[in-house]
């Protein structure tokens, strides 16, 4: 007697089904905000508009926000900041990782510690820090302030405490130094978090709108979220043309977040289990 294709009392199935129900509701924004983007100016967003799907709202979206500048200027600002933030975290998740010295407990308590703080509250003394500086209106003043972060220190020294310490005392019979192990040994080794950590910065740096409009006055320095908020105004009744700009605005992080999926889920899971 053949089996039944479907088996409702499968618990595989009940759970396919609830994943089938998240991607759905995750997916519709997505997807609204995609249709909405292709409908022609002035009229209903519709599966099957009578008119037919028009493309035409993302070319004047691009060129109308100036979105080619703002785009070098997020690039650049992320890229840097995910630069220094990987450096930094490497270097202290490490020394907290496998460097025994006093206080060093209380250190990573005082890491964790800032993640609780909001930036919104370090503003004023970064603001005067900067201005001390003469940094205000410059690309430092966008990079700095982030130039280092808790989370990815914690992130990557709970990545390097499960990796064996055996391969380190290895290299160093070998006559390798700190930094050559750290190098040539243990950043290859921490690939996934290394990613992980780079995804979850650059996607921030993406997305930051509040260090652009504190920091900065200067039109050159906008970048894609300053840019949106100011088209936001600009075009306030035409929602294709701003659903338009938005969708444009998405695609760089759609597609790190496609390309970087294996290696963040691996980074994510694999971190943690060590105290």
């Amino acid at each position: 007697m053949s089996k039944p294709l479907w088996n409702l009392k499968s618990p595989s199935l009940w759970s396919l089904g609830v994943l089938l129900l998240g991607v759905l509701i995750v997916l519709l924004p997505l997807f609204v905000v995609f249709l909405t983007s292709i409908a022609p100016s002035g009229t209903t967003p519709t599966l099957f508009p009578q008119n037919g799907w028009s493309f035409a709202n993302y070319r004047e979206a691009w060129q109308q926000g100036k979105l080619l500048l703002a785009f070098a200027n997020s690039s650049l600002v992320a890229l840097a900041v995910t630069g220094f933030q990987i450096v930094t975290s490497a270097l202290a998740g490490y020394a907290l990782a496998r460097l025994k010295f006093r206080g060093r407990q209380a250190l990573m308590l005082f890491v964790l510690a800032t993640l609780v703080i909001p930036f919104q509250l370090l503003v004023i003394p970064i603001f005067l820090v900067l201005k001390w500086g003469h940094l205000i209106n410059t690309y430092w003043a966008l990079i700095l302030p982030t130039a280092a972060n808790g989370f990815g220190i914690f992130l990557l020294r709970q990545y390097f405490l499960t990796i064996p310490v055996e391969l380190e005392q290895a290299a160093a019979i070998d006559g390798a130094n700190r930094l050559q192990i750290l190098w040539q040994i243990i950043l290859p080794l921490a690939r996934p978090a290394l990613v992980t950590l780079f995804l979850f910065t650059f996607i921030g740096e993406w997305n930051d709108l509040f260090k652009p409009l504190v920091f900065t006055t200067k039109p050159e320095l906008r970048t894609v979220q300053l840019a949106l908020a100011e088209f936001q105004e600009q075009f306030t009744n035409n929602w294709p043309l701003l659903m338009a700009a938005v969708s444009i605005a998405t695609v760089p992080i759609l597609l790190l977040f496609l390309l970087g999926q294996r290696q963040l889920i691996q980074g994510i899971a694999t971190t943690g289990i060590k105290k």
